[in-house]
């Protein structure tokens, strides 16, 4: 599904990614493991086709650069940092359902399960949300879409302990029916979600295994 062929990143000298190769099929559950400034975001945003770099990238055999509009549309994606934005949550909502093909129905049945009331929050301006409010919004629209690849760098940052077990829980639900790419510092609480970790250091990927109890446990 996913190829990464001797991809590489520099942001002027300095270089974040360094010829990393790496591939990822339906099925498959991906903990995205490194400290700060590994290269775990950089990654990201080269899949979705933010970034120009060197070596190659597909997703489902199309280029995330040429083809980013129908690369996009297979993704659900929540990003580390929420964007600016100044739309309404109501607005917001039925713009990203309309992109992506979806109900708006759905993104706000998973805002509810989330503890989210989207009712009382329809006219607020997103920028204005909580970080918690803004987490929750955005993992509610990854989630309440059709999709073949969901991409989560920290998806469970600046949400409240009940929060985060119903985010796993969600993501159980939707185990093998596409492929997650999970960033997180916290292997134990993707632990149980996950069958596979990739841990980069300073552009590199340093291990890449399946997931079994004695990793588990030497990584806790």
């Amino acid at each position: 599904m996913i190829k990464l062929s001797a991809v590489s990143k520099s942001f002027k000298r300095h270089q974040v990614l360094k010829s990393l190769n790496l591939e990822i099929t339906t099925g498959e559950r991906i903990a995205l493991l490194g400290s700060n400034g590994a290269g775990k975001t950089t990654l990201i945003r080269c899949l979705l086709g933010e970034y120009t770099f060197q070596g190659s990238i597909t997703v489902n055999g199309l280029d995330p650069r040429h083809n980013r509009r129908e690369v996009l549309a297979q993704i659900g994606f929540v990003p580390q940092l929420p964007p600016p934005l100044k739309m309404p949550v109501d607005q917001l909502i039925n713009f990203a359902a309309s992109v992506c093909g979806s109900s708006p129905a759905d993104m706000v049945a998973v805002a509810e399960q989330l503890g989210l009331d989207i009712k009382l929050l329809q006219r607020h301006p997103f920028e204005k949300l909580s970080g918690g409010q803004k987490q929750k919004l955005l993992i509610s629209i990854a989630l309440g879409r059709p999709t073949a690849l969901l991409i989560m760098d920290e998806p469970t940052a600046n949400l409240d302990p009940e929060a985060r077990k119903t985010v796993i829980a969600l993501l159980q639900e939707r185990a093998n029916s596409c492929a997650m790419l999970i960033s997180s510092h916290r292997v134990d609480e993707v632990a149980n979600l996950v069958n596979r970790v990739v841990e980069l250091d300073r552009g590199e990927v340093v291990a890449d295994k399946i997931i079994t109890p004695e990793y588990i446990t030497d990584k806790l």
